[in-house]
């Protein structure tokens, strides 16, 4: 039976899963055994834990990887970086710096997403480890950095001032520190408290799932109601509404089809 925090069915069913290279490594070390088809061979594994259906490791029997992935980070890149230049240029614009901080936060998760999700290396091995620990210690951050560009929004606070500067910094810091702590404890399982799963099969982690699967949807969904507030709400505006419900919806849908239809689309990819 599905516990709260097991991650057994998305390293299964979800292909490309990132969190999953932490719990492979953790079997690896602690349960060989449990891994048995896909993964039975960390050469040419893809990521997941034993996936009904993977992208091999890049060079093995002819795989590019995660060619889609390593598209999408790449152009992903030019665009953030635009867009960091140009809110640069709005120098009147509410929150500036914070939401500056936002797109760098989301630009240094671009590589990172790059190598952990593109098949490129080898699963179980240190770097793949580290680099995923780190890579959630960042995605955790940004949707704080996401909420806290809400907060602001609010005028609570004078924006781009030691008073929101400061705030917002430490807890970024504590963020980034405490997923990417509790990440690599499930790699690496330097403790039994928050690393090692049991039984080892359920590859569980209820602190990993909080701050990857639910803290981000909660924060997008504040996010949403305190823009809905500040735009309806303080400014009586209507059109942005548009913008902000065009976006969620966006959002949602991709959410939808990287855990639904990505298996469907890399088992016709497969075929």
């Amino acid at each position: 039976m599905t516990r709260f925090g097991d991650f057994q069915t998305l390293c299964s069913q979800v292909p490309s899963y990132t969190w999953c290279n932490l719990f492979y490594r953790q079997l690896q070390t602690n349960d060989p055994t449990v891994l048995t088809g896909l993964s039975q061979s960390a050469a040419s594994a893809p990521v997941g834990v034993n996936p009904e259906c993977g992208i091999p490791k890049v060079n093995t029997n002819g795989s590019l990887g995660n060619i889609a992935n390593i598209i999408a980070c790449g152009l992903s890149f030019f665009v953030i970086g635009a867009l960091i230049y140009f809110t640069g240029r709005r120098k009147a614009a509410v929150g500036r710096i914070e939401l500056r901080i936002f797109f760098v936060l989301y630009l240094l998760t671009l590589p990172f997403q790059l190598i952990t999700s593109g098949s490129l290396l080898t699963q179980g091995s240190t770097a793949l480890v580290a680099l995923t620990a780190i890579q959630a210690g960042l995605v955790a951050t940004l949707f704080w950095a996401l909420l806290a560009n809400a907060i602001v929004a609010t005028q609570i606070v004078e924006d781009g001032t030691l008073s929101s500067i400061v705030p917002f910094s430490v807890l970024s810091v504590a963020f980034f520190i405490a997923t990417t702590y509790i990440s690599l404890d499930v790699g690496f399982t330097f403790t039994h408290v928050l690393g090692t799963s049991n039984p080892p099969q359920s590859i569980n982690s209820i602190p990993l799932f909080v701050l990857t699967s639910i803290w981000p949807g909660v924060a997008a969904l504040i996010y949403f109601g305190l823009m809905m507030y500040i735009v309806l709400g303080i400014l009586n505006e209507i059109r942005p509404v548009w913008y902000y419900v065009i976006a969620g919806i966006l959002f949602v849908l991709s959410q939808l089809d990287y855990f639904l239809l990505s298996k469907i689309i890399c088992r016709v990819r497969n075929a």
